[in-house]
């Protein structure tokens, strides 16, 4: 039925092949007009294409707020008990790192390696490089109180504290935007504390090039030589492939210096490989300076980077790197 120039005969007149196979498909399932049909498909693929990649983002706020919701729930089906167990919130804590486990494993296949690095018990302070959405954070607290049983205190942004309805958020999950005399406390207690020099900042300017952008930024040295404590520095493989900010933009780069608010738009949620590297504790050094001991943390984590990520990132390429290697798996 086919030649070498891909043309068919329907009736007394050569046509297309393509003609010819949806004349064929229209034959098969009795429907008229299915060219026709098609066309209004690819249309609607290329019109809501953008619109999906622009609302994927604020699907993960979207968790964060269905995550709040839960909490709600389960503080009023549990009030009876808040008298009786000082950890009210374990269950909660679980239940919500389990979804937020589920939805990394299935969208990102995420990974931590390195995990040994954290101690089973005792004080650490992590320093990871801020994506335009800390997605991968998320990931990785669920996974730590999943394996290890224990909750990372996180230092967070002062704009996040004052968005509605997070307050029970980042209370139930330790949350704290300092002071730096709270963070030493925190850590002298024995927890994990988790810190992103960077903060919005990084979030918003930073880009496929992964520039760390801490400035002169030396507090949180401070902090892990006041407390005593080890730094364990963090990168997360294809952080800014699966979500991309336009804050580097003058507009938005202006407006946040002017109000602190990180009013930049954001794309993306796109499925790529999230693997977060853990890099060797870098020990307490009573001999050591903040001014020093930062610019080693910096290092620390650039050397991961330069390790694991591909520079400048390329979101096509993360996506096929991904689902070309599950293909092999299969």
């Amino acid at each position: 039925m086919t030649d070498s120039n891909q043309t068919c005969d329907v009736g007394q007149e050569s046509v297309p092949y393509m003609t010819c196979l949806i004349h064929i498909l229209e034959a098969w399932f009795d429907v008229e007009q299915l060219e026709d049909y098609l066309n209004f498909a690819n249309y609607l693929l290329w019109v809501f294409t953008p619109l999906i990649l622009l609302i994927l983002p604020y699907f993960t706020i979207f968790l964060l707020y269905l995550t709040i919701i839960f909490l709600h729930i389960y503080k009023r089906k549990n009030v009876l008990k808040e008298a009786y167990s000082h950890n009210l919130w374990d269950g909660a804590r679980k239940t919500v790192a389990t979804l937020w486990d589920g939805h990394a494993a299935v969208w990102h296949g995420y990974e931590v390696h390195g995990m040994e690095k954290i101690p089973e018990e005792g004080p650490a302070l992590i320093i990871f490089y801020h994506g335009a959405i800390p997605i991968d954070f998320y990931y990785f607290m669920a996974k730590i109180f999943i394996h290890k049983g224990r909750t990372c205190r996180v230092v967070a942004d002062h704009f996040v504290f004052k968005i509605p309805g997070f307050s029970l958020l980042l209370d139930v999950f330790c949350a704290l935007h300092g002071p730096r005399e709270k963070c030493v406390e925190i850590l002298r207690s024995g927890h994990l504390l988790a810190i992103s020099p960077g903060g919005v900042r990084e979030a918003l300017i930073s880009d496929e090039t992964y520039n760390i952008i801490w400035g002169n930024r030396k507090g949180f040295a401070q902090v892990a030589i006041d407390a005593k404590v080890p730094i364990i520095p963090m990168f997360t493989q294809n952080i800014r492939e699966g979500f991309r900010s336009l804050g580097g933009t003058r507009l938005f780069r202006w407006l946040y210096e002017k109000f602190r608010y990180p009013f930049a738009p954001m794309y993306g949620g796109f499925p790529v490989k999230l693997r977060t590297y853990l890099g060797d504790p870098i020990p307490y050094d009573p001999k050591i300076t903040a001014e020093e001991l930062a610019e080693k943390t910096k290092n620390a984590v650039q050397a991961l980077i330069d390790k694991h990520q591909r520079i400048p990132g390329n979101i096509m390429s993360a996506l096929l790197e991904r689902f070309q290697k599950k293909q092999k798996i299969n």
